[in-house]
């Protein structure tokens, strides 16, 4: 497996726990009756600050993901894996990492700072699978 394959499965990995992270709390906070019900209409009471920014660092995730997923297969099967893409699907994957807890505690401007490092690693591995 590729460094950049072996990333983006740390990086789905990473986003299982981030699911964990959001879920338990929002669980604790809205009662089970409605989060495993069919969510028809919006709940009772808001998520705490923390537990809503816990969704939307999720929900960021699941948008960098895909494009993480599209630099790394391509890298990967275009056989252009190289040392400058391998360091950054890591950088990708710390930035990701660090980006969890920036978000959940409101560490502005830290957290986009730290999502541009992830989401221009991306944009240069794309770039280098084209050159």
């Amino acid at each position: 497996m590729t460094p950049e394959l072996t990333a983006l499965t740390l990086a789905a990995l990473l986003q299982m726990v981030q699911f964990i992270l959001f879920a338990v709390p929002a669980n604790l906070e809205l009662g089970t009756n409605y989060t495993g019900g069919s969510r028809d209409f919006a709940p009772d009471r808001p998520l705490s600050k923390r537990t809503a920014r816990l969704q939307r660092a999720l929900d960021n995730h699941f948008e960098g993901l895909i494009l993480f997923s599209i630099a790394a297969v391509v890298i990967s099967l275009s056989g252009q894996s190289s040392s400058l893409t391998s360091a950054l699907a890591y950088v990708y994957l710390g930035a990701r990492i660090l980006y969890i807890p920036a978000y959940a505690y409101g560490l502005n401007p830290w957290r986009s700072m730290i999502w541009a490092i992830g989401f221009i690693a991306t944009v240069i591995m794309l770039i280098a699978a084209l050159v």
